[in-house]
């Protein structure tokens, strides 16, 4: 009888041993799908980041380099031009001022698509140059507070700086805020970006599955990709804040 028992006992050892080991590869094996399925998703961000950033570089490239020479060598033209009469020379004055305007307005548009300062200056000053192209064009008042140089990867760089971007073009547009308050700040081995504005707010999670919600999906999908974490507090009637903690 003793031996049956130690039999009973030894077989239910070995078929406990058994379920765990399958039960374990199973775990391991989901565990491994998840990662590699998260590792997925950030690679496909990843790429249509890179995609959309290098087509910005290249309209930029563009628009500096071809259009910005060909209007200037129109200009140039037009104000060679002989006039005969005051009218004729008046023409020639308003088209000069025109081609002026184009000029300066394709700088804005180049520089909006990849900004120079940000490239080579960094990201403080990228953002404080933003800040003011913003606050001039709107009736927001913007405040910037970073009291530390800050240089990171390009890469990182630039999603900061689209991060700011987007976010003032949503408060201007949506929140009918007049106060936007932006921190830059390098803590230890993480950056912490955070913006608070005194707009109508919103409700996030109902936000955050709306189709029309762009806006806040490239916030969450540049965050994802630095490997970051996003944080909103936000309530219909109390402004909106954004705290983005990302990891150098």
């Amino acid at each position: 009888m003793h031996t049956q028992e130690e039999e009973f006992y030894r077989a239910i050892l070995i078929v406990a041993a058994v379920v765990g080991t399958i039960l374990l590869y199973f775990i391991i094996t989901a565990i491994r799908y998840h990662r590699k399925s998260i590792r997925m998703h950030k690679d496909k961000i990843q790429a249509e980041i890179d995609t959309l950033e290098n087509e910005r570089r290249r309209i930029a490239s563009d628009l500096h380099d071809e259009l910005g020479p060909l209007l200037s060598a129109v200009k140039l033209q037009i104000n060679n031009i002989e006039t005969v009469g005051e009218q004729d020379q008046q023409l020639v004055v308003k088209s000069s001022q025109h081609i002026d305007s184009i000029i300066q307005k394709l700088r804005e548009i180049s520089n909006n698509l990849m900004p120079n300062t940000l490239l080579r200056k960094g990201l403080k000053s990228g953002i404080e140059e933003l800040a003011e192209t913003y606050k001039k064009a709107s009736r927001l008042e913007i405040k910037f507070n970073c009291d530390q140089e800050i240089r990171l990867d390009q890469n990182k760089e630039i999603n900061l700086y689209r991060i700011v971007q987007e976010v003032l073009h949503n408060t201007i547009k949506h929140s009918g805020a007049n106060l936007l308050l932006i921190s830059l700040r390098k803590d230890d081995n993480r950056i912490l970006l955070a913006t608070a504005d005194n707009g109508k707010g919103f409700d996030y999670f109902s936000k955050s599955k709306e189709l029309k919600g762009l806006g806040l999906r490239n916030l969450q999908s540049r965050t994802e990709v630095m490997g970051g974490e996003l944080i909103c507090n936000s309530q219909p009637g109390k402004g909106v804040t954004y705290i983005f903690d990302i990891p150098v």
